[in-house]
């Protein structure tokens, strides 16, 4: 069985899991640090107190208000914060999720949310983040705003994400963590993470429970 358990309080008390610069560096801040004693084999992690979900507004690839917990009520959930010109870490968790959710049932399809949050709006305008997103999957929901709201929403989930730096070369460079958290359509609450290593088969195999909202 690929879970393990850990407390939020272990999470939030080591103060956020360790931030990643897409390109494959990783970055101790002051965001969330790696779960301590967490078995790296697992895929899962089911914490034994969820979160809540974040009461935030923000901006759809159509550029219209999107309420965060109101549209994703009672329906299963899985968000994730990253940024559209991550060259590895973003692309990938979100194609690994993509492919697992079209082994799901239409039905199931149909009624499970997946939430892309932008860690850099600046760049990631509505237009830009939907045509990302609709190589990934065209039901994907992309979101973008104002960095302070998106900030607070990540470390309300124990995810620390930093504003985008401009290196010597140029480049745009977006520190965050890089979980993906799951809500069940019972309670509404956050209560699976899963690390940037989960594959496309961990997905595959914790889907179906997850759009129950059962532990996988």
């Amino acid at each position: 069985m690929r879970t393990t358990r850990v407390t939020v309080a272990a999470l939030v008390a080591a103060a956020a899991l360790a931030l990643t610069a897409c390109g494959g560096e990783t970055a101790k801040t002051g965001g969330v640090t790696q779960l301590s004693g967490q078995d790296r084999t697992k895929a899962a992690t089911v914490l034994d107190r969820p979160f809540d979900k974040p009461e935030i507004v923000l901006t759809d690839t159509t550029g219209k208000p999107w309420n965060l917990r109101e549209q994703t009520k009672g329906k299963p959930t899985l968000i994730y914060f990253g940024y559209t010109n991550c060259p590895d870490v973003c692309p990938l968790t979100m194609s690994n999720i993509a492919v697992a959710k079209r082994a799901l049932p239409q039905a199931d399809r149909d009624n499970l949310q997946v939430v892309f949050v932008t860690t850099d709006p600046e760049r990631d305008t509505p237009e830009s983040l939907g045509s990302w997103l609709k190589s990934q999957d065209p039901a994907f929901t992309g979101l973008t705003g104002d960095f302070a709201t998106i900030q607070t929403a990540a470390r309300a989930l124990g995810i620390g994400i930093e504003a985008p730096k401009k290196e010597a070369d140029g480049s745009v460079v977006s520190m965050h963590g890089a979980q993906v958290v799951a809500f069940s359509p019972k309670t509404d609450e956050g209560y699976v993470l899963y690390g940037e290593g989960t594959t496309v088969d961990d997905y595959t195999k914790d889907l179906p429970k997850l759009v129950k909202g059962e532990n996988p």
